[in-house]
């Protein structure tokens, strides 16, 4: 019990380095789903797991568009998209880190 509370501990006292991390996560994985499924069903599909992963992800497509190479194709930007959120994931990673915010890494004991 002593250890579920001290990853507790340590969840909350990095959450500013955790939480940004899950969230691109959970973008990045959902933008992938997107794409995955978009290979087996029409754009305008009407179903209600099309309709949450377009909800979820065109505001971060929004944001990719204009970023990406134009000679990118439509069906692909949700792959752009993964790329661009793991480029966030890893310099939001590096940022924390040059500011020393993230948790020090310690040895296991022998």
């Amino acid at each position: 019990m002593a250890d579920a509370a001290e990853n507790l501990g340590h969840l909350l006292r990095y959450g500013h380095v955790y939480g940004p991390i899950y969230l691109l996560a959970v973008l990045m994985w959902t933008m992938l789903g997107r794409f995955v499924l978009g290979l087996f069903v029409p754009e305008n599909w009407d179903n209600y797991i099309w309709r949450f992963f377009r909800r979820l992800t065109d505001p971060v497509l929004a944001l990719v568009r204009p970023i990406t190479p134009g000679f990118m194709v439509e069906p692909l930007l949700p792959l752009a998209g993964v790329f661009w959120l793991l480029v966030a994931r890893v310099a939001w990673w590096f940022l924390m880190f040059s500011l020393g915010w993230t948790p020090a890494v310690q040895p296991i004991p022998a």
